[in-house]
């Protein structure tokens, strides 16, 4: 039988799959909970896998298709989903990556997200940073803080995207949405004309290069309120990476700018939990007070660990002391704590209950607004 993208994407919605894998001479196959599962079913042709990409590419992407090695774009079956699809090429073949995104924006508590994330949905201007690997639920994160501000606040926010993923209905904000090489060139073209078309707020879908960074500042620097995404693995280390971006000239500049606008940073992996139910997200979160402004200008960014390991406060807490929560709580199983620590050893400590930081009794609710 012909294989049918169509039917498939909507199989892979009903059973809460998060991405779809297809590739000449594989089997079909799934991510679900984190977990790559080969479906049952026959390998795929090239006739399989060029029909299905034919069938899902917009009409204005299909010129000179023979020349395109890497895309990326939107697809939409009304009523069930719509779908971020990456195209590639590996061996010669077409190789299609599609991730799903709901119509339906979860909220902050939905999400199992520090209730302290709302913080910074609250505030004028500044910069926000996301950060992450690949499928760790930056966009969802961002997705929740841009419905909060939809929903409490009449404000204009724009989001330079690529593809658009979550599509927002305007509540009390006005909400306009543009896609790169659709509605706009290039993520700093985007921004730079943003900031012309009267914003309050500007998402920047993802940080990739120094000028977008640069835009990203200049946005800030402006009066606005900046969120944007950006693949690290460390709330703290995502500001070295950014400077590292520019020349050794240039970095002191950058790294002031840095201090006098980044507003907090949010790193978040997504953990499975210990009842097979699904994953929950760990997050480091780094809130700029003046302490940290001053460790930024100095270049002392092992000294902002320090002062979050020395007790939460300010809404701050570091990866691990997300994992130990999790753990104490019975979401997750010490293994798989272990597994996402970046610091096993300190993550040894806090189980066994030497970590100063932790509360009396060794126990730490993740409710618990003063965990953050």
């Amino acid at each position: 039988m012909d294989f049918d993208i169509e039917d498939f994407l909507r199989k892979a919605v009903a059973i809460g799959a998060s991405d779809v894998h297809l590739a000449v001479g594989e089997h079909p196959t799934v991510r679900k909970d984190g977990r790559i599962l080969k479906i049952n079913m026959p390998v795929l042709t090239d006739d399989d896998v060029d029909k299905a990409y034919d069938g899902l590419l917009p009409r204005t992407a299909r010129e000179n298709m023979e020349n395109v090695y890497d895309l990326d774009f939107a697809y939409e079956i009304p009523g069930v989903s719509r779908f971020r699809v990456n195209l590639s090429r590996q061996l010669g073949k077409s190789k299609l990556v599609i991730r799903l995104i709901p119509y339906y924006v979860p909220k902050i508590g939905e999400l199992n997200l520090p209730s302290s994330l709302e913080q910074f949905a609250m505030l004028n201007h500044g910069l926000v940073l996301v950060t992450g690997p690949t499928g760790a639920g930056k966009s969802t994160t961002i997705a929740s803080l841009i419905d909060y501000i939809n929903t409490n606040y009449p404000k204009h926010i724009i989001t330079i995207e690529d593809p658009i993923e979550f599509i927002f209905n305007n509540k009390k904000c006005i909400i306009s949405q543009r896609q790169i090489l659709l509605d706009t060139a290039s993520f700093p073209d985007g921004v730079k004309y943003a900031l012309r078309q009267d914003p309050d707020v500007i998402f920047i879908g993802e940080i990739r290069d120094r000028e977008t960074i640069t835009a990203a500042l200049k946005a800030a620097e402006t009066g606005h309120l900046v969120f944007a995404t950006i693949h690290t693995n460390d709330a703290v280390q995502t500001i070295n990476r950014i400077i590292n971006m520019f020349e050794p000239s240039d970095r002191d500049v950058v790294r002031n700018q840095l201090a006098a606008l980044v507003r907090g940073t949010v790193s978040q992996k997504l953990i499975p939990l210990k009842d097979g139910s699904g994953r929950r997200p760990a997050c480091e979160v780094l809130v700029v007070t003046s302490t940290v402004k001053d460790f930024i200008e100095k270049d002392e960014l092992d000294n902002i660990y320090d002062l979050v390991k020395k007790g939460s406060f300010n809404s701050m807490i570091t990866m691990n002391m997300s994992l130990y929560n999790m753990f104490v709580n019975g979401y997750i199983s010490e293994e798989v704590a272990m597994e996402f620590s970046d610091d096993k050893t300190e993550l040894v400590q806090m189980i066994k209950g030497v970590y100063s930081g932790t509360k009396a009794g060794g126990s730490m609710s993740e409710d618990d607004d003063d965990d953050f």
